[in-house]
Order: C-alpha cells, then sequence, then structure tokens
C-alpha cells in the first residue's frame, strides 16, 4: 500500500496551527460568491435580533394589557409576538435561500480544481500516496467544508452578534440580574479554549483514519479476486475491522469532547437563569422590580440559550473544517515537477531520440542513495526500433517513463528531432509519444473509448478498427456490443491478454511519431503474439520505438538492441552481435528462451 503522507504523525504540529488563518485560505474560492454570503449573514442578524424583539413586547403587555386588563392590548401584543415569528422564519429560510445555490457551487469548484491537480502531479506524487487518502479529500472533507460555509461560519457571527445584543437588553433592564447571568463567561471562555485545541487534534486522527479506511475498502473492491483467489478475506475483514475500531476510538474520544463541552456550557449558563430567576422574584415581591421587566428579562435569557448552547458543535464543525482545509491544501500545495529546458549539445544526427548523460533518482530517495539511472546515453535513429533489454530491477520500465515525462530526470536531457523535451509543454510532447505499459490499464468506459484515448478528437471507425487489426484484438467485435461494449472497472471483464492487446491498439490508433513499449506482450500466447509482432512490424517501420522486451521473439522486432545494467547502457548492437559480444546478454536471452521452451 502507498504511504499515507497525510497520517496522524504530526497531530500535534497542526493543532497548533491557527484554525482562522487555515480557513482564510478559503477565500479565493469564496470570494466570487460574497455578496450572497455576505447578505445571508447580515439577514441572519436580523432574524436573530428580530426574535430579541419579543421579550420586549412580552414586557409591554405584562406591565401594560395585562395589568390594566386591557383585552384589545393583548390581542394587539398577540399579534405582534405572531408578526415577529413569521418575520423571524422568514428571515432564516431566506438565509438559506441565499446559501445554498452558490455554496454547491463552491464546492463543486474546489472538487474540480483537485481532480485537474492530481492529473498534473506526477507519477511519484501518486506512488507515495494511499488512493483512500486522495478520495477522501475529494469527497468527505468538500463535504465538511461546504457544511462549514453553510452554517458554522455564518452563526459563529450571528450567534456572537445575538449574545452581544441580548447582554446588553439584559443589563439595560436590570443590571444586577445581568451580572449575575454572566457569571459563567471566564469559565465557559476558558473551556471554549481548552477544548478547540484537544479537538483539533482527535479531528485530524479521525479524517486521516477515514482515508485509510477508504483505502482499504477500495483495495478490497479491486483486489476481490485475490481475496477470493487466496481466501483472504477473514484476513482483509479482520484489518477493516481493526481500523473500524481505531475510527470508532477517536470518534468516541471527541463525542467525549463535545460531552464535555456542553455539559459545561449547558450546567453554569441555566445555573446563572435560576440564580436570576430566584433574586429576579424577591426583587418584584418587594416592588424593586416590575413583574414585565421580570419576563422580558428571563425571556431574553432564555432566547440566548440557543446561541450559547450552540457554541460547542460550532466550535467542532469549525475545527473540523479546518483540518478538512488543511488536508485539501496539502494536495493543492504539492507542486508539479519541473525541469528548466537545458541548451542541448549540438549532434550531426540530432533527430530522433536522445539520451545525453541522463540521471534519474527518484524524488524522495535518500540525497547519498545511488541514482536509479546514471549516465544514460543512447540514440534510437529516426524510423529505428530499439529494443531495452535488462535484469529485473534494472531501471528500463523508469527509463521509458522518463520519455512522457511521467518522471522528470534529475539532470541530462532528452531530445526528440533535436529538441530537449523539456521545452514542450506536456500535451504538445505527449501527442508525440504514445505509451503501452506491462501491466495494462483500462477505464470503465466502452471498447472504442478506451482505444480512441491514444488518439485526437479527429480519430473515428477506421481508426479504431486498424488500431485493433495490429493489436490483434478482433475479439473486440464479437463482444455482446462490440466496440460498444462498457469493459468495467479496470477491464477486469476481460482477460489479461485482451487488456493488454487494447493497450496497445490505444498506443497506435494515434500513429505516433515515438512509440514507448514496456514489454506490451507478456500476457499473450505464443501464436497470438507472433500474429501481433507481424502486424507491429508494419507500424514500427513508420515510427521511431523503443522497446522493453524480455522475449527474444521481442527483441527479434527491433533493429538494434541496448543492455541496461546497473543503471547503465552497457552495451548496443544487433541481437546477434550481443549474443556474441556481451555474456550478460546472451545469459538474459537463453534464460528467456528456456522459459518458452519449458512453456
Amino acid at each position: 500500500m502507498p504511504t499515507t503522507r497525510a497520517a496522524a504523525e504530526e497531530p500535534g504540529e497542526r493543532s497548533e496551527r491557527s484554525a482562522v488563518r487555515t480557513l482564510l485560505r478559503l477565500w479565493p474560492y469564496v470570494r466570487p460568491v460574497r455578496v450572497r454570503l455576505f447578505t445571508a449573514a447580515f439577514v441572519a442578524v436580523v432574524a436573530s435580533c428580530t426574535g430579541l424583539v419579543i421579550p420586549l413586547v412580552l414586557k409591554w403587555m405584562v406591565d401594560g394589557p395585562v395589568a390594566g386588563r386591557d383585552p384589545a392590548g393583548v390581542r394587539l401584543g398577540a399579534l405582534y409576538l405572531l408578526l415577529l415569528g413569521v418575520a423571524e422564519a422568514l428571515l432564516f429560510g431566506l438565509r438559506r435561500w441565499l446559501v445554498a445555490r452558490p455554496l454547491a457551487g463552491v464546492e463543486a469548484g474546489m472538487r474540480a480544481d483537485l481532480y485537474r491537480h492530481l492529473q498534473r502531479l506526477p507519477v511519484a506524487f501518486h506512488d507515495r500516496w494511499a488512493s483512500g487518502q486522495l478520495l477522501s479529500r475529494g469527497t468527505t472533507d468538500l463535504m465538511l467544508l461546504r457544511q462549514f460555509l453553510a452554517f458554522p461560519m455564518t452563526f459563529l457571527l450571528v450567534n456572537g452578534v445575538t449574545i452581544l445584543v441580548g447582554v446588553i437588553i439584559m443589563l439595560l433592564q436590570d443590571w444586577t440580574l445581568g451580572l449575575v447571568i454572566l457569571g459563567p463567561a471566564v469559565p465557559v471562555i476558558i473551556t471554549c479554549a481548552v477544548f478547540e485545541k484537544r479537538y483539533a487534534r482527535a479531528a485530524r486522527r479521525a479524517q486521516d483514519q477515514v482515508g485509510d479506511l477508504t483505502t482499504v475498502v477500495e483495495e478490497s473492491v479491486l483486489g476481490i479476486r485475490i481475496i477470493k483467489g487466496f481466501g483472504r478475506h477473514r484476513s482483509q475483514a479482520r484489518a477493516f475491522r481493526d481500523l473500524s475500531r481505531t475510527l470508532r476510538g477517536t470518534e468516541l474520544r471527541k463525542a467525549g469532547l463535545l460531552a464535555t463541552i456542553w455539559g459545561v456550557i449547558v450546567t453554569l449558563p441555566e445555573a446563572a437563569i435560576g440564580a436570576a430567576l430566584v433574586l429576579g422574584t424577591v426583587q418584584v415581591a418587594d416592588g424593586s422590580l416590575s413583574a414585565g421587566t421580570l419576563v422580558a428579562f428571563l425571556s431574553t435569557a432564555l432566547a440566548l440559550r440557543w446561541p450559547v448552547d450552540s457554541i460547542g458543535f460550532l466550535l467542532a464543525m469549525s475545527q473540523e473544517a479546518a483540518t478538512a482545509t488543511e488536508r485539501y491544501f496539502e494536495v493543492m500545495d504539492a507542486r508539479p515537477e519541473t525541469a528548466a529546458a537545458r541548451t542541448v549539445p549540438a549532434h550531426p544526427e540530432g533527430s530522433g531520440l536522445r539520451f545525453d548523460d541522463v540521471r534519474f533518482r527518484y524524488p524522495d530517495a535518500p540525497a547519498d542513495s545511488p541514482p536509479v539511472l546514471d549516465g544514460i546515453d543512447l540514440h534510437v535513429r529516426p524510423g529505428e526500433s530499439m529494443a531495452l533489454v535488462g535484469a529485473t530491477g534494472s531501471g528500463k520500465t523508469t527509463l521509458t517513463a522518463l520519455v512522457p515525462r511521467l518522471h522528470e530526470v534529475t539532470s541530462g536531457h532528452i531530445t526528440l528531432d533535436g529538441e530537449d523535451i523539456t521545452a514542450m509543454s506536456r500535451a504538445e510532447l505527449r501527442s508525440k509519444v504514445a505509451v503501452a505499459f506491462e501491466e495494462p490499464t483500462l477505464f470503465s468506459a466502452t471498447v472504442e473509448d478506451n482505444v480512441l484515448m491514444g488518439a485526437g478528437d479527429t480519430a473515428g471507425p477506421a481508426d479504431l478498427n486498424r488500431a485493433l487489426a495490429v493489436a490483434q484484438a478482433g475479439f473486440a467485435h464479437t463482444l455482446p456490443h462490440g466496440t460498444d461494449t462498457q469493459v468495467g472497472e479496470q477491464g477486469l471483464s476481460l482477460s489479461g491478454g485482451q487488456r493488454q492487446r487494447l493497450a496497445l491498439a490505444r498506443a497506435v490508433v494515434g500513429r505516433p511519431g515515438f512509440l514507448v513499449l514496456d514489454d506490451p506482450l507478456s500476457a499473450l500466447d505464443v501464436h497470438t503474439e507472433a500474429a501481433v509482432e507481424a502486424a507491429l512490424r508494419e507500424v514500427l517501420a513508420d515510427t521511431t520505438a523503443l522497446i522493453v522486451a524480455h522475449r527474444p521473439s521481442t527483441v527479434l522486432l527491433a533493429d538494434r538492441v541496448a543492455l541496461l545494467s546497473g543503471g547503465r547502457i552497457t552495451a548496443v548492437g544487433t541481437h546477434h552481435e550481443l549474443l556474441r559480444t556481451s555474456a550478460e546478454y546472451a545469459h538474459l536471452m537463453s534464460g528467456t528462451a528456456e522459459a518458452e521452451d519449458d512453456r
């Protein structure tokens, strides 16, 4: 499994970062819809403050119409209360309408940006990151951010303003009762500060664990044949259960923290309201406070219960949103590998595909580790096919991945027809170079879509049929819906040889000027391989090709052979020349020949 870059190995460091500063990174996405969001916040403040007018109406009713036994005044007061309640409900409904559509757009925009960025990041990045971690960032984390923008972000402001206005109203009613209500403020603030730090660590840990769990589920689904074939369903279930239990423990830790802060936030204000009720009743009894004032005061205090009680989960949602923002930008901050264009030495025969003193070391490899490729010098002449041969682990696949810039060279340069590939845009480079890998990847699409992915938008049925013929993939026409048949996720509804032939068809369909094939015939039987090789010879006659080969039959497709050993090209020549002059090459070919004879 790829390493989980965002594992909870640094939770302490991350929790010390400012949640506000982290959330401010969302501003570029929020800015286009800021008018509606600010309008929605203003509407919510007005709606909340409208609710605080209700206690003042109650005071007028108790001290006026009720005390004076005026039925008309009571009915008028009831009408005022009804109108205030309806106005408050309509305003909150308007706020919801204002934020729903734009925030859905913000989430969709962030998800699209994440997807585009993942496509630009190098293969080395995807090798380091678990796929489940990336999936959780594009789904769960973005959902948390949308929820934060829709609710906590607004109501932290709204509830703060409501509490401030409510406290002022209570102090104006009776300052002694107001001080009683304000008594719990200090312990509540301290509790919130402690809660915020602890919950941030738990939230980060939980979201990383969700990513790990997603990875296990994805791998289990994609590898279901292996799991069933080796009877490993129990061990996979055990791994899933262990991760689930770990996540459950973290979620319970979060729930415990929420229970603690809610206990403090609910209990202390309730006790203060009770104390204010007793003191106010005494004051009403001795005539120093009117009954209407006490009703208005207590009604205001009760109206503030929701803004105060909500502090706990609003802070929790804000911390989860801050963590989600951090996780999102961990990916967005990853920069694609770049390579500055270098001065290309002049070569009389500079066309074709050339490697000049190419060195490559993986970006995350230790600085003192030897390079995978060291001083590669190789020239594939225009229209020539070069076979690349070497022992397992010699760097053949890595070398071929440098041509379409799936990896960037550490030093040296690669040229196509005399032009350094770093001077080309990736789109231009990949329009000239087609690739087929030993492990073919097909997508959940039709056969036609999978094959024509290797051609431009102008490719049609004739190009498709030609490519299928070259790859000896005529079986595609016999599928239930012909080339319109969906091949299923990863193409697992097809055999390994069928997938490999479709991948080869995808490589040749666009008639590329340069073709890079990484052992593209390894899954084929002898007879199919021979038929494919015969068709490939016609294609290779019109293109410059670099072919990773393990079998003598594949080597014989090439005009010349390069032997890769210890990260260097140690011999170049025809197949028969190298058999005579290179003991290592002769050993490699004799081993593959014996293996084929055994078959």
